[in-house]
């Protein structure tokens, strides 16, 4: 008792600075989260307050999970996550690796090298949304100027091309986000090795394969990490790029959760996809984890 009377007093300071964080955090996270938690036992209805208290138990749930519409925009998201993280990477790996080589005006490339991901989502949006317009779109009158098309490409009308759009407006927003966590890497990373490597004769390829990348695999999955929970939530550029048409063929998780709640004003329902739909953010952050906790073992990082 002794023990825990002096406990107290010695964090009695630090509790007390403290204290006020807590508190906005319990008001601006913790509350909305009971309550949207709460919704989803209900039949909630934006245009009809008094069915906030209409408890209904797990049947919008039930619903969600017997919904065919929720599980294709479940499959198209991951879908789309799948192909925006790994071309993400690719580029970002690709970048990273050609300004580590850069000997003069690093610095200002670094710089420029970030531009992508200091734009609003939206403003992203907007802006592609022009580029890939089918009748003003710079793409199409560049197509059809230089001779390569007669007629314009429907970029956000077809299935695919408009997927793709969308996802070439995300790869482009973020790929910066690998690029400066990989060159934060090869920053870090010990030239020794390599110097060894090349001395017994070791490729470029081979001293990338077995040494560079080993080293920086931990900073590529917190990457991955970062970006899949970004990825999974993705609903801005979608709603401004294509509404997640044409037919819902572009809608993924967060654009139909929109849809139901604002559109069709059924916030319990889609408070229950919301939280289903979490799911996928927690597997991939737990995988992604999970890699990176190997990586570092593999380094002797515990």
């Amino acid at each position: 008792m002794t023990r825990l009377r002096r406990t107290i007093r010695d964090n009695a300071v630090p509790l007390a600075l403290i204290s006020p964080a807590i508190l906005i955090i319990l008001m601006v996270v913790l509350l909305p989260l009971i309550f949207s938690f709460y919704t989803s036992f209900t039949n909630y209805r934006l245009i009809r307050p008094d069915s906030l208290w209409q408890w209904i138990g797990t049947r919008n749930y039930e619903r969600v999970l017997g919904d065919w519409d929720f599980w294709v925009a479940f499959g198209r998201t991951v879908l789309f996550l799948t192909v925006v993280l790994n071309l993400e990477l690719l580029f970002g790996l690709g970048l990273a690796l050609l300004v580590n080589r850069i000997t003069w005006g690093q610095r200002t490339m670094r710089t420029i090298m970030m531009f992508p991901m200091m734009f609003s989502p939206i403003l992203v949006g907007f802006q592609f949304k022009y580029l890939f317009n089918d009748t003003i779109g710079l793409v199409n009158n560049g197509l059809q100027a230089l001779g390569l098309t007669r007629e314009a490409i429907p970029f956000l009308v077809d299935r695919w091309l408009a997927f793709f759009s969308i996802a070439f407006a995300e790869i482009w927003m973020s790929t910066s986000i690998f690029a400066i966590l990989i060159l934060a890497g090869l920053f870090a990373m010990p030239k020794d090795p390599i110097e060894a490597a090349k001395v017994d004769g070791c490729s470029n390829w081979q001293v990338f394969r077995h040494i560079t990348l080993p080293f920086l695999m931990p900073f590529i999955y917190i990457a991955m990490t970062i970006r899949s929970l970004d990825v999974a939530r993705a609903y801005d550029i979608v709603d401004v790029m294509t509404g997640g048409g044409p037919a819902g063929r572009t809608e993924l998780l967060w654009t139909l959760i929109a849809r139901t709640a604002y559109d069709d004003a059924r916030m319990g329902r889609a408070n229950a996809m919301a939280y289903v739909s979490i799911l996928l953010s927690i597997f991939f952050t737990w995988f992604f984890f999970r890699k990176l906790m190997a990586a570092r073992k593999h380094l002797g990082a515990f």
